[in-house]
């Protein structure tokens, strides 16, 4: 008899031929893994647990999917921080041009934008999910929705399968794809995680990455939906500049949020829950220098000499931005330009290239792009994707503890991971038959 996990009953087994691979979750590495593994000729399931495979695909890249990133190879590693090293072995297999000639064959052409994010062509990403779902078709791969994986199902210490309710479902290999703890609503609910650790598996502590921060005092919903570009935000933790990076941000009612933000946010997320005292200066001119701001301000003050600072300060930044300025500089809107001390100059220049603001906590998981932390890569081999706690179980996707700033990185890493998970598992498969 088989010695089944985490139940005491022998479930019935379900009749008819029995599939080799089952892949859990249904979102982009395992709809990657699924068609590898059938193109390997293995007979393939995918176990979803909810009405409709590729949620989170859908809306990823602000509804218009971030594929991937034509950065080479060591600067996109860089992006994944100390995780990438874990990658450096499968993006050797299947990396960003084999991506885009393996979506170019199925009939989705990409488009490379600012940054090296590459899109598909129609800016649409369901059509990601549609060019998926045919290919699966055409491999007669079968798709199971509102199926909940309640628990795997092992034999001496090897996976035999996958416990749904009282079924047990039986497979050579089990692929665990079921994503993240973030976008809830999309299934990724951290339900992976409970069936890793089922097996033995460590969890580096799961937390939000890619998430908005929240900022002290008011002046974030004073400007709420106000968006800058071209701005340079330096992020001090304990006193100590830790990090900086350039983009977009946008201000909200409770903080700041925008690409530039999200890329510092694990950072701040760690640094939070170490209790560090964190804030950010925002360089608002970093293509003028000390030097070349102040006379750019000389030259506006003496040549709007009986304009309020209210409206010179207009020819500066955003409307919208003016009276904080002259709130944290202290100068009264309605004085003369040309009446303007050098003091009063000088602290509004310093303003300018130090907007400083005080962070005070993060945005909860469910409303970050990814989840950092997940199952710890030591536990799998790179080649294969493989458990090296427990044979016949891979990994791939977001389940794992790999993250990465945004501009398609993430997704690479699903792709890759999945890419690799299918073919290796249905090859070990078919080794054994």
């Amino acid at each position: 008899m088989k010695k089944m996990h985490a139940h005491t009953k022998q479930p019935a087994v379900v009749p008819g031929p029995r599939p080799r691979i089952l892949v859990i979750g249904g979102g982009a590495a395992g709809l990657m893994a699924a068609g590898q593994a059938a193109l390997s000729g293995a007979k393939v399931l995918v176990l979803e647990k909810m009405r409709l495979p590729g949620r989170k695909i859908c809306i990823t890249g602000k509804g218009r999917c971030n594929l991937t990133n034509v950065a080479p190879l060591p600067e996109f590693l860089g992006h994944f921080g100390p995780t990438g090293s874990f990658l450096r072995q499968i993006f050797h297999q299947f990396f960003t041009p084999e991506l885009l000639f393996f979506f170019n064959e199925l009939g989705l052409p990409t488009v490379t934008e600012r940054g090296g994010r590459v899109f598909p062509k129609s800016g649409k990403a369901p059509e990601v999910l549609a060019v998926f779902q045919q290919w699966l078709k055409g491999l007669n791969v079968e798709i199971r929705t509102d199926t909940q994986v309640d628990a795997l199902a092992l034999h001496d210490q090897s996976i035999s399968g996958v416990i749904v309710g009282k079924t047990m479902i039986p497979a050579d290999r089990v692929i665990l794809a079921t994503g993240g703890a973030s976008y809830p609503l999309t299934g990724s609910t951290g339900d992976g995680y409970k069936l890793a650790q089922q097996t033995g598996h460590t969890l580096v502590p799961t937390r939000p990455a890619l998430v908005p921060i929240v900022t002290a005092g008011s002046v974030a919903s004073e400007l709420d939906g106000l968006q800058l570009r071209n701005i340079l935000v330096r992020l001090f933790i304990a006193g100590k500049k830790k990090a900086e990076a350039f983009g977009e941000l946008t201000f909200t009612d409770f903080g700041l949020s925008g690409p530039v933000i999200l890329t510092l946010s694990g950072t701040v997320v760690d640094a939070l829950r170490n209790k560090d005292e964190v804030y950010l200066l925002l360089d608002l001119k970093p293509a003028l220098n000390e030097k070349k701001l102040d006379a750019r301000l000389l030259r506006d003050l003496q040549n709007r000499q009986a304009e309020t600072m209210q409206s010179v300060l207009r020819g500066l930044m955003p409307q919208k931005m003016v009276s904080v300025a002259l709130q944290a500089v202290q100068i009264d809107p309605q004085q003369q330009a040309g009446t303007l001390r050098s003091q009063s100059r000088k602290k509004l220049r310093h303003w300018l290239k130090n907007f400083r603001l005080e962070v005070t906590a993060h945005r909860p998981l469910k409303e970050a792009i990814v989840t950092a932390g997940g199952v710890d890569t030591r536990e799998v081999d790179p080649r294969t994707m493989e458990s090296r706690r427990t044979p016949g179980l891979y990994f791939a996707g977001e389940v794992l503890d790999i993250q990465a700033d945004t501009g398609g990185y993430n997704l690479q890493a699903a792709f890759s991971t999945g890419w690799l998970a299918g073919r290796a598992a249905a090859a070990a498969a078919g080794e054994e038959r």
